[in-house]
């Protein structure tokens, strides 16, 4: 899993000054779930005393079998070539250059990588896309896409586009019900990317696909917040193809 970055920790951490690399659990317990082991991977800081010489990306990645881009703060507009419309929408272009180096990697070396949320939307950008710095702000006559205090319980129905990947996931399924906690969305889609469901009645993207040979797939929702037995969409089988692709690349 790629890192969040905590770049000014709250004081009662005990960390003033420094920057703090971490991951949200169930992101974590969600791979376990599913027989795999979990790694977070930390950036790579020449700064640190870390030099390229001493470990490399393509090393680094060559020790991994997938890649799972988390969620987290926004991508930075400065990112897409655009500027921020507003100051607490500038994003983390510090992560976004470390996770899109990541990103590519893992393609080169032919290994699975998959998006949820903000990885989603990094995803677009890293194949020159852009996105919406605020749903509400530039896309009007969309409906709310996060809810602060509902958080994880604030859903809304997707539809399946016929004939995807998602599709075959999720057999006979067109359409699902997720949660929903971005402000961020795809706007322009990257080079060779298709979109593979959109969200019911504003038709904001939801899930995209590279058309390259390998997997590289991201879900605006967070399917690891989805539990078993729930009206949700089943965030299982997403995982399982996931693995599935990871174990297909060792094998050849």
């Amino acid at each position: 899993m790629s890192a969040r970055l905590l770049h000014t920790p709250p004081q009662e951490l005990g960390f003033p000054g420094k920057t703090l690399q971490y991951l949200e659990q169930s992101v974590a317990h969600w791979i376990m779930s599913h027989g795999a082991l979990a790694f977070m991977m930390p950036t790579i800081g020449e700064h640190l005393g870390i030099t390229r010489a001493a470990i490399s990306v393509h090393d680094y990645v060559a020790a991994m079998d997938g890649l799972v881009l988390q969620g987290g703060a926004d991508v930075s507009p400065s990112t897409y070539d655009e500027t921020p419309l507003r100051p607490e929408w500038s994003g983390d272009r510090i992560r976004d250059l470390y996770e899109i180096e990541l990103l590519w990697e893992f393609v080169i070396q032919g290994k699975p990588v998959l998006g949820i949320c903000r990885g989603m939307q990094l995803i677009n950008v890293a194949c020159g896309g852009t996105l919406y710095q605020d749903i509400l702000e530039q896309r009007p006559g969309a409906h709310a896409h996060r809810d602060p205090v509902l958080y994880d319980k604030f859903h809304h129905e997707i539809e399946v586009e016929p004939a995807s990947m998602l599709a075959q996931i999720y057999p006979e399924r067109t359409h699902g019900r997720v949660n929903s906690i971005h402000h961020q969305a795809v706007n322009k889609l990257g080079s060779d990317l298709a979109i593979e469901a959109w969200s019911s009645g504003d038709r904001v993207v939801e899930a995209i696909r590279w058309l390259g040979s390998g997997f590289l797939f991201g879900t605006q929702w967070h399917p690891e917040f989805h539990v078993a037995g729930s009206d949700l969409l089943d965030g299982g089988p997403i995982m399982s193809s996931f693995l599935a692709a990871a174990r297909a690349a060792a094998d050849t």
